[in-house]
């Protein structure tokens, strides 16, 4: 199908003329898809769960593709938002710790089987690239996106652009290893940042507090049943449970940490938190952002970044996905 647009479209004219396309995020355990406009709006949604095999989760895309297709033929790509490391041609996903794919060329595994082109992005990538086009970040060309929810993902922008490092793979906040021998963590490693400021480290550090049998909250019982999720402890900690406030607390102490290594390498305008757990913020970030304030290198003496909130929440992701694989049909379309 051609697609054009004028050659010399401001990007206002750019982004009204984008094309529809469908955007998914693709988790371990349950593909999120949606057809998505040229201006962000999602106008269908679908979702499906797999077994985390790699056939599974192949062949629910193709699955949700056809159906979204079906009733959106209007659309004209599809974007993969990967928790994982891509090659840096985007066609690859290298490694995946909560994905079954291992050194896959799933474009080309991938295109033969679906209706419209494929484009695949990192997960965290595409959450930047819907909030720097839709989101809180528009008009801010250097800033870095911290999303904190299962694990951390990161990404970079960087005059406007998604900072992908030599090979693909930047950048990886949430592997960082802030304690030595620490947390045992799926990537291999211990200690790294994600195993002490995620939703799942949260319901870990609670474990570890209720273990100390030094609090008698409803809390504790859920802990030592091995019942609890991150989720559980944020509500609990608005219902003023001392286990999880102290809990919560010392996420914040690590996400503050976490942000005062990002300003340190990157120096960005701005630090947007993203992810499940930040639908949360007004329980931890005030905190945080006081202890970027005193972590940081030359605090008092520089600018320090501004920190917001993602103001697409869990669908930034596919709305960014869905962005990318729209930009790129009117870039194929004027070669």
């Amino acid at each position: 199908m051609e697609f054009a647009v004028p050659l010399e479209a401001s990007p206002q004219q750019m982004q009204d003329a984008m094309p529809t396309t469908i955007g998914f995020d693709i988790g371990g355990t349950n593909l999120r898809a949606a057809v998505v406009r040229g201006d962000g709006t999602i106008v269908e949604r679908m979702q499906t769960s797999s077994d985390g095999s790699v056939k599974a989760v192949e062949d629910g895309i193709v699955r949700v593709t056809e159906r979204l297709y079906a009733m959106h033929p209007e659309a004209q790509a599809v974007g993969l938002a990967v928790a994982g490391f891509l090659d840096k041609d985007r066609q690859r996903v290298r490694f995946a710790p909560h994905l079954p794919w291992r050194d896959a060329d799933v474009v080309a595994r991938l295109s033969p089987r679906l209706p419209v082109p494929l484009e695949l992005e990192h997960d965290a990538n595409s959450a930047a690239w819907g909030e720097y086009k839709f989101g809180v970040a528009q008009n801010v060309d250097n800033w870095v996106l911290f999303a904190v929810g299962t694990g951390i993902g990161g990404a970079m922008m960087h005059n406007g652009e998604i900072f992908r490092g030599a090979y693909g793979t930047a950048p990886e906040f949430g592997h960082l290893t802030v304690v030595p021998n620490g947390r045992p963590c799926s990537c291999g490693k211990r200690g790294c940042l994600e195993r002490y400021c995620s939703g799942t480290a949260l319901a870990a550090t609670a474990c570890e507090l209720a273990s100390t049998r030094r609090f008698a909250t409803p809390l504790v019982e859920s802990c030592l049943r091995g019942e609890v999720t991150g989720t559980d402890v944020m509500v609990a900690a608005r219902n003023d449970d001392r286990l999880a406030v102290a809990a919560v607390q010392e996420f914040a102490h690590w996400l503050g940490q976490g942000l005062a290594l990002v300003a340190d390498i990157f120096d960005p305008e701005l630090i947007v938190i993203g992810g499940g757990v930040a639908q949360a913020a007004d329980q931890y970030l005030d905190t945080a952002t006081a202890l970027l304030g005193r972590y940081t290198t030359g605090a008092g003496y520089r600018p320090l970044p501004r920190v917001d909130v993602a103001s697409l929440g869990v669908d930034a992701g596919l709305i960014g996905a869905a962005n990318i694989a729209a930009t790129s049909v009117v870039k194929n379309s004027r070669t």
